[in-house]
């Protein structure tokens, strides 16, 4: 679970440890990563680059970027592979506390196919564009040779690294689906307005 951001929208404050609906947004989304469907979930971690003890006080090792200088999700995903045991890993910001339950089976059936590398989520947005949702990802923990590479070269930008690899994008665009399950909260004002039904 990525948390290792500045918070500069939200005035510099720590999001992970905002509280929405009473319940820190990281520990939110670490809840919801446990009650995924199919079983799919491994051992939980946290990329966090300040405030650590709070994050270990939810129960998951916390694990600071490798990379100086808040360099942003793709820090996160380094450290993530870094530490990854398992064939995969699936990351999850902390600032979107809504996700859906089914987000790793439905990422995982993109491997089906041998040649997938990255599985990255998809969801239609206000002015119905369906758009990619790069933080909401599952990779291969062999692309960390790749992206050790990519990041030592200067690169940030996420969907810059994702194209040089076999990447599916899973649209969640389902009827039923919460058209608020991707949104993530950068203001407190967001925050507030997300937890009113």
């Amino acid at each position: 679970m990525l948390a290792g951001g500045r918070g500069s929208r939200m005035g510099g404050v720590d999001k992970g440890l905002q509280n929405f609906n009473g319940t820190p947004l990281a520990l939110q989304a670490l809840l919801r990563l446990q009650m995924q469907q199919g079983g799919l979930i491994g051992d939980l971690m946290v990329n966090a680059n300040r405030n650590l003890s709070a994050y270990e006080a939810f129960g998951s090792p916390v694990w600071p970027d490798t990379l100086s200088d808040y360099a942003g999700p793709l820090a996160g995903f380094l450290t993530g592979l870094e530490r990854c045991e398992t064939p995969y890993l699936l990351t999850v910001p902390c600032d979107s506390p809504l996700f859906p339950l089914d987000l790793a089976q439905l990422l995982a059936q993109a491997f089906d196919d041998e040649s997938t590398e990255i599985a990255m989520a998809a969801a239609r947005e206000d002015d119905g564009q369906l758009r990619t949702q790069p933080v909401f990802c599952l990779m291969r923990v062999q692309l960390l040779e790749s992206l050790v590479a990519f990041t030592q070269a200067g690169g940030r930008k996420i969907d810059r690294w994702t194209d040089q690899h076999h990447t599916v994008v899973v649209p969640f665009d389902r009827p039923g689906d919460d058209p608020k399950a991707f949104f993530n909260t950068n203001t407190l004002a967001e925050l507030h307005a997300l937890e009113k039904p």
